[in-house]
C-alpha cells in the first residue's frame, strides 16, 4: 500500500518493505515518507484516483477512446458479475440497463423494445462495489455520493464496440445507475426499413429533398426521432452537398458528413455552434434539438437564407409543433415563411414474427378501430398477437416500429400559421389535406399485422 504524491510516499503500518524500496531504485534516491493511518490512506487513494484525469480538458476527455473489453474481465466477483450483466443486455439489444436501490434489495432491470423487466437482484452489501466498479470505468469521482454524475464507458466484446452512458442519482437506499447502450456497430437504418406508409414515404421524401425550408421531426424522448434523422441524412447526403451537424451526443458517424458534438462547458451550446456551421457554406444543416427561442431563430433564419435544416422538438403531434415555437417566442409569420414539413412519431411493438398468431377481432375492438382509426370494418377483420416464445422472452413481441403522421405545409397551412390559429383548427385542415394520424397510421399496421391495438393506442395516448 504505497501512495505517491509530488516527491512525498504515503504508507501506512501494513506497508511491505520491499516497495519502498522499489520507489527508491525507480527514483533514484530514497522518498520522503509518510506514515498514516488506513483510513486517512483510503481517503487520499480514492482523491489521487478521481483526481488523475482532472487536468485532460472537457472536449479532449468525451473524445478519448478507452475500451473495457469484457472478454478480459478480472477474477473479481464483482467485475464478473457486471460483465455478466452487460454481456446478457447486449445479447439481447437492450436499450437502458437500471440499477434501482431498494430497502432490502437491489433491482437490475432491462429496458427491452421501450419496456422494462427485471433480470436480476443484487444483495445491498454488495452493491457500494458495484457502483465504485461502474464509477472508475465511466471515469466520475468515485468519493462524490451525494451529487448526481454522468459518464461514459466504451466496451468490447469480440469484435463489438458498445457506447455506454451513465447517469448516477443519490437515493434514500444508494445511488441509481442508469445505462444507455449504443451499439456503434449497428448500420443507420435507411428510410424505406423505418416504417412509413408508401403515401407517406413519397410525401417525406418530397419534404426533405425541397433546396431550402425547416423540417421538425417531434415526439418525446426515445420515440426514434434520432433514427429518423440519420435515415433522411443518409438520403440526402451526395457529393455535391455539403451536410453538417450539430448534436447532443453524436450518436452515430456518417463518412462525408461533419458532425459537431455539443460541449456547454466550453460554451458549445445548440446556438452558438449554429453561428458557426452557417459560415461554414453549408447546404443542409441538421440541429440535434431545438430547445430555445435563440435556436429557433438561427434555424428559422438559416432556413430562410438558402438552408434546409432538420431538426427535433417535443411535441405530442404535428400540428402542435407551431403551437411550440409560438410559445418560444418566434412571431408567426417567420413559422409560416420558413416551415415545409412537421413529422410526429411514436414507437410501437412488434408482434414476435415466431409466435404470433392471427384471431378474429372482437367488436370492442372494432369499435375502437373504427372510432379511433376512422375506419369502416366491413365483414369480419383479423388481427395477430404473440403467445409468447423463447425469442421474445415470452413477451409477444419482439423490435420495434414507428408510426407516422406527416403534416406537409402548403400555401394554404401557411396562411393559417401566419393568422395563428388554434392547433385544432391547423389539425383538421391538415387532416382535410391528407394527412393520417398517429394512431391512423398505427391501426393500419394493426390490421397487416405488424402490431397490437392494445400497443398503438397506449403508445399513441388516445
Amino acid at each position: 500500500m504505497v501512495l505517491p504524491e509530488g516527491d512525498k510516499v504515503y504508507i501506512t503500518e501494513k506497508t511491505p518493505f520491499y516497495a519502498v524500496e522499489d520507489i527508491r531504485f525507480l527514483l533514484g534516491k530514497p522518498p520522503e515518507t509518510v506514515l498514516i493511518s488506513e483510513e486517512e490512506f483510503q481517503e487520499k487513494l480514492e482523491e489521487y484516483i478521481t483526481k488523475l484525469d482532472s487536468n485532460i480538458k472537457e472536449e479532449e476527455k468525451s473524445e478519448e477512446t478507452f475500451f473495457e473489453n469484457l472478454l478480459e474481465g478480472s477474477d473479481s466477483p464483482v467485475v464478473q458479475k457486471l460483465n455478466s450483466i452487460f454481456l446478457r443486455a447486449i445479447r439481447a439489444n437492450v436499450s437502458d440497463i437500471h440499477f434501482e436501490p431498494f430497502v432490502d434489495k437491489v433491482s437490475v432491470r432491462f429496458r427491452l423494445d421501450g419496456v422494462l423487466h427485471e433480470v436480476d437482484q443484487l444483495p445491498l452489501a454488495a452493491y457500494p462495489q458495484v457502483v465504485s466498479r461502474i464509477k472508475v470505468i465511466a471515469k466520475l469521482n468515485v468519493a462524490e455520493k451525494r451529487l448526481p454524475q454522468d459518464g461514459r464507458i466504451r466496451v468490447k466484446i469480440g469484435n463489438k464496440e458498445i457506447d455506454m452512458r451513465v447517469s448516477t442519482l443519490p437515493t434514500v437506499f444508494g445511488e441509481r445507475i442508469v445505462i444507455r447502450l449504443l451499439d456503434k456497430s449497428n448500420k443507420i437504418l435507411t428510410l424505406e426499413e423505418l416504417g412509413f406508409d408508401k403515401e407517406d414515404l413519397e410525401k417525406y421524401r418530397r419534404i426533405i429533398k425541397k433546396p431550402h425550408g425547416l423540417v421538425l421531426i417531434t415526439g418525446p424522448t426515445g420515440s426514434g426521432k434520432s433514427t429518423t434523422l440519420y435515415a433522411s441524412l443518409l438520403e440526402l447526403k451526395t457529393p455535391r452537398k455539403n451536410i453538417i451537424t450539430i448534436e447532443d451526443p453524436v450518436e452515430y458517424q456518417i463518412t462525408g458528413i461533419s458532425q459537431i458534438q455539443v460541449n456547454p462547458q466550453i460554451n458549445l451550446t445548440f446556438a452558438n455552434g449554429l453561428r458557426s456551421i452557417l459560415r461554414q457554406d453549408p447546404d443542409i444543416i441538421m440541429v440535434g434539438e431545438i430547445r430555445d427561442l435563440e435556436t429557433a431563430e438561427i434555424a428559422i433564419h438559416a432556413s430562410m437564407t438558402g438552408h434546409m435544416v432538420l431538426s427535433t422538438l417535443h411535441t405530442n403531434d404535428a400540428p402542435s409543433a407551431v403551437a411550440r415555437l409560438v410559445d418560444m417566442g418566434v412571431e408567426p409569420f417567420l413559422i409560416a415563411s420558413s416551415l415545409e414539413g412537421v413529422i410526429a412519431q411514436r414507437l410501437v411493438r412488434r408482434v414476435c414474427e415466431h409466435c404470433k398468431q392471427p384471431r378474429k377481432a372482437t367488436e370492442a375492438e372494432i369499435k375502437q378501430i373504427e372510432a379511433k382509426g376512422n375506419y369502416k370494418v366491413e365483414g369480419d377483420i383479423y388481427v395477430y398477437e404473440g403467445k409468447g416464445c423463447e425469442h421474445c422472452l415470452n413477451t409477444g413481441y419482439k423490435g420495434r416500429i414507428a408510426i407516422y403522421e406527416i403534416m406537409e405545409v402548403d400555401e394554404e397551412l401557411k396562411t393559417l400559421i401566419s393568422k395563428n390559429v388554434e392547433t385544432n383548427v391547423l389539425r383538421k385542415k391538415a387532416m382535410e389535406k391528407g394527412m393520417r394520424t398517429l394512431v391512423q397510421d398505427g391501426i393500419d399496421k394493426v390490421l397487416k399485422g405488424i402490431t397490437t391495438l392494445e400497443e398503438v393506442l397506449q403508445v399513441a395516448q388516445v
